[in-house]
């Protein structure tokens, strides 16, 4: 039985959320927890956000509380908030803010 919590839109790039999936990538839900409450990257805190997220559904949901792990977590690419800056002479610099989609499966042992 398979447990799913989506975040959309999450203002951090895609990039440094994925080196924060890498690591509970296949870690029992519960060890991901402690884990992710001693890291000290900005993308750490949506991502135990949403382990927390996907326990409270399978609790709800199906009436599961132990033995879950994370079968799957990825990181995509969300929509790319397009600005910009002035620079020397009188031209404008663009800047991309990138947001992230993250996506977890959690899954019964």
């Amino acid at each position: 039985m398979e447990i799913t919590a989506k975040l959309r839109n999450l203002r951090i790039s895609p990039r440094k959320a994925r080196r924060i999936a890498d690591l509970v990538r296949g870690m029992e839900a519960d060890a991901a927890q402690i884990s992710l409450k001693f890291l000290s990257q900005r993308a750490a805190e949506p991502i135990l956000k949403l382990i927390n997220s996907a326990l409270a559904n399978a609790k709800k949901n199906n009436s599961i509380e132990q033995g879950l792990f994370i079968k799957k977590i990825f990181v995509d690419q969300g929509q790319v908030y397009k600005r910009y800056r002035p620079a020397p002479r009188g031209i404008a610099m663009p800047i991309s803010k990138k947001t992230s989609h993250i996506t977890i499966v959690l899954d019964k042992k």
